[in-house]
């Protein structure tokens, strides 16, 4: 198979993890006979630095002749919130650009890092869920102001926007344990009013054979720790979406070991982990790859659709931390700590 890839390393630890995947998408690509063009553009506050603008048009043109476009991290605060331009804003316009209004945030527990979470064992032994989260609406989009004593963050959704994501999740849904858990703040906001009303028209009119319960926001973070196996599908809003997903990242271990997938109608998706782009570590080689290599994995399988590839790479992962290797955020054993690119090494060794 012949594809393209738009590699993005981004800023702080993006670039030292995107490379770990990279050497996995390519060990894959040798494996199975495939010819993948990894294009490496800037993106981010490095593009800002030297271009004014952290999504300038080449990488943008780029990012629109791939199949697929795998991201490390942004930001770093050279570019806080009274900079001018920051790299977030970037993201967004991406996001747009690409039309991913979906994203896909699983969670599953590893059982080799039970231990690295830290709530008990027998609360988290057998988490599978996934987060679908609207991505291109909601308050990050909505129009914002300033004035002399106040500030003002405009949210809002339309119909089309709520019943096409619910698709999503209804489709996923189908293909998992056939439940859906939609998250809002219908006692309060008149969008979660919306969302409530739609999301269920939707899926009781298309998927029949799909359960649909809803729950406010602050309830599900609650539940999210106090019984998350009981979740299989979570379809939310942009901003719970954005902060439910941090949450449900102890549950596995660590934020380090989590990949997302942002899609749209078509195939060509946005990769990247759930992580952020951990300036205080940058350059140290020290971060975990995990979740970015995992995010290649989600990239082979909605975007290219090599899903045998994908699995390759999840057992890959999955055999190296049963195997014993971690990252610093992994364990408190210093002496047991493997490097950035040591984990990417035993994540190779395993693709067999």
């Amino acid at each position: 198979m012949k594809a393209r890839i738009a590699v993005l390393g981004g800023d702080g630890i993006g670039p030292e993890v995107v490379a770990e995947a990279v050497r996995v998408i390519e060990r894959v690509a040798e494996l199975h006979g495939h010819q993948f063009a990894l294009e490496h553009l800037a993106f981010g506050g490095v593009d800002i630095d030297q271009f004014g603008d952290g999504l300038p048009p080449a990488t943008l043109e780029g990012c629109l002749a791939a199949d697929g476009v795998l991201l490390g991290a942004i930001g770093g605060p050279k570019w806080g919130p009274k900079a001018p331009v920051r790299p977030e804003a970037a993201l967004l316009r991406l996001r747009a650009a690409l039309g991913v209004y979906a994203n896909l945030r699983p969670v599953k527990v590893i059982p080799a890092l039970r231990e690295s979470s830290p709530i008990k064992a027998e609360v988290i032994d057998g988490v599978d869920m996934l987060f679908v989260r609207e991505l291109t609406g909601g308050i990050y989009f909505g129009r914002k102001w300033r004035e002399a004593d106040r500030a003002v963050d405009e949210c809002a959704y339309t119909v089309p926007e709520i019943e096409r994501i619910t698709r999503v999740a209804g489709q996923l849904a189908r293909q998992r344990r056939g439940r859906i858990t939609q998250v809002d703040k219908s006692n309060v906001l008149e969008t979660s009013r919306l969302w409530r009303e739609v999301s269920q028209r939707v899926i009781d009119a298309e998927f029949p054979d799909v359960s649909i319960e809803h729950m406010f926001v602050d309830a599900a973070a609650m539940h999210l720790v106090r019984r998350p196996r009981d979740f299989d599908v979570i379809l939310t809003e942009n901003l719970f979406g954005d902060v439910l997903t941090d949450e449900a990242a102890m549950l596995a271990g660590s934020l380090g070991v989590l990949p997302s997938a942002a899609l749209g109608d078509g195939r060509r998706g946005l990769y990247e982990p759930i992580h952020g782009s951990a300036p205080d570590i940058a350059g140290r080689g020290i971060a975990n790859p995990c979740g970015t290599i995992l995010s290649a994995a989600l990239l082979l399988r909605h975007s290219l659709g090599l899903e045998a590839e994908a699995l390759r790479i999840e057992s890959a992962v999955n055999a190296a931390l049963e195997a014993g290797a971690r990252t610093a955020d992994l364990t408190s054993d210093a002496a047991a700590v493997l490097n950035t690119r040591g984990m990417g090494n035993a994540i190779l060794a395993k693709l067999v």
